[in-house]
C-alpha cells in the first residue's frame, strides 16, 4: 500500500516528529528522547514519513540524520487553499456583520 502525505500528517506523533525536524536534523535516537514511545515505535513513524517523502535522510560516517522536507507539504497547502478560500470569505461576511451591527447599535 503506498501511503500518502495525508496519511502521515494524521497521526499526532508524527506531526510531533515533523515539528521537531523543522527545526534541526535529527538522529533516530535524538528524535526517539522526545517521545515517551519505544525506539522502535519512532522508528516505524520515521518509516512512514520517508515513504511519504516528508523526511529526507543524510548519512554521516554511521549516523543517519532526518531532515525535514518541507517542499512536499504542499500538497497539504495546495488542498488546504480551496477552504482557506471559503474561510476568508466567511470570516469577512462575518466580520461586515459585525461592524453593521455595531453602527445599528450606536
Amino acid at each position: 500500500m503506498r501511503r500518502d502525505v495525508f496519511q502521515a500528517i494524521a497521526d499526532p506523533t508524527r506531526r510531533a516528529i515533523l515539528s521537531l525536524l523543522a527545526l534541526q536534523a535529527m538522529t533516530p535516537n535524538a528524535l526517539a528522547d522526545h517521545f515517551d514511545s519505544s525506539r522502535q515505535a519512532i522508528s516505524k513513524h520515521i518509516k512512514i514519513l520517508t515513504e511519504c517523502q516528508l523526511l529526507k535522510q543524510e548519512q554521516s560516517g554511521r549516523e543517519i540524520h532526518y531532515h525535514f522536507n518541507a517542499q512536499k507539504m504542499q500538497e497539504v497547502d495546495i488542498w488546504m487553499e480551496q477552504f482557506r478560500k471559503t474561510w476568508e470569505t466567511r470570516f469577512n461576511q462575518l466580520d461586515n456583520l459585525l461592524k453593521n451591527q455595531k453602527n445599528t447599535e450606536l
